[in-house]
């Protein structure tokens, strides 16, 4: 078997047109598909990196979901969940994104990872943001 890579991660928000505005303003997606699937999911992405955003379940139909469905996802199962999203960008464009997140007010967390620098961040919805760089050269570690 030979992938081209990740197409999407779907995601499940508690407001699906303020979540794709939010990735679109802060982290410059674009819409994608919005003619298709009666607006559900609405697609977002950046070159080869899409989201489908769909809205949250009500607890009753995500209950019966994890009950009656053999082939239920590992989402659903005992609490396993996404962990983060990771976004590759090159050094100049880590460092522009540290900047345009505090312009935000949106705080973030730096770790230096050895290998690459990243930064950690949450959407409205709390869904875990990294935004990493392996562009190490000559640069310093970088701390909001």
């Amino acid at each position: 078997m030979e992938l081209e890579g990740i197409d999407h991660v779907a995601m499940s928000v508690r407001d699906v047109e303020r979540a794709a505005r939010w990735y679109i303003d802060v982290l410059g997606f674009e819409r994608r598909f919005s003619e298709m699937w009666n607006g559900v999911p609405v697609f977002i992405g950046k070159g080869t990196t899409a989201i489908a955003l769909f809205p949250v379940r009500s607890n009753e139909e995500s209950i019966r979901q994890r009950t009656d469905s053999p082939g239920r996802t590992s989402a659903t199962r005992g609490g396993v969940k996404m962990l983060h999203l990771a976004l590759r960008a090159n050094r100049t464009n880590f460092l522009a994104a540290q900047d345009e997140l505090k312009q935000r007010g949106i705080q973030f967390e730096f770790q230096d990872h050895e290998i690459s620098h990243s930064i950690y961040f949450s959407d409205p919805d709390g869904h875990k943001l990294e935004i990493t760089t392996y562009d190490l050269e000559g640069a310093a570690p970088s701390v909001p």
